[in-house]
């Protein structure tokens, strides 16, 4: 069973930055693809970033470069570092993990096997 876990959240002013860790208990995570999803009241479930498990990076449109995701193997960590924070990116985040299969896509929430409680971010201006 896996289980994820994260941490580093919190209020942070516009423009700033902060470090979003996701700690990841099971076994194979190597055989993981990671990721990162956002959501904000009244919205919908956003792609953040994402890592495959031979290290491939994907990022949501918005991040213009702002957001870099890394993996740890043997700390069964995800990180991803979001710099130049603005008020919009304010949410509940959440680290995701997908067994890899093959094919699908690191964007689509649906094919997640696994998600954490969430960890909240707010920018204030």
């Amino acid at each position: 069973q896996v289980q994820l876990v994260e941490s580093g959240g919190g209020v942070v002013e516009a423009g700033g930055s902060l470090t979003l860790s996701c700690a990841f208990s099971g076994v194979d995570f190597n055989s993981y693809n990671m990721g990162w999803f956002r959501q904000a009241p009244g919205l919908e479930r956003e792609f953040v970033a994402g890592i495959e498990w031979h290290s491939q990076r994907y990022y949501g449109n918005f991040v213009n470069d702002r957001f870099t995701i890394d993996r740890d193997n043997a700390k069964k960590t995800v990180t991803t570092q979001m710099n130049n924070l603005k008020e919009e990116d304010s949410a509940v985040y959440y680290c995701a993990a997908k067994e890899w299969r093959g094919g699908g896509s690191p964007r689509a929430s649906d094919e997640y096997d696994y998600w954490g409680q969430g960890t909240q971010v707010t920018v204030s201006t």
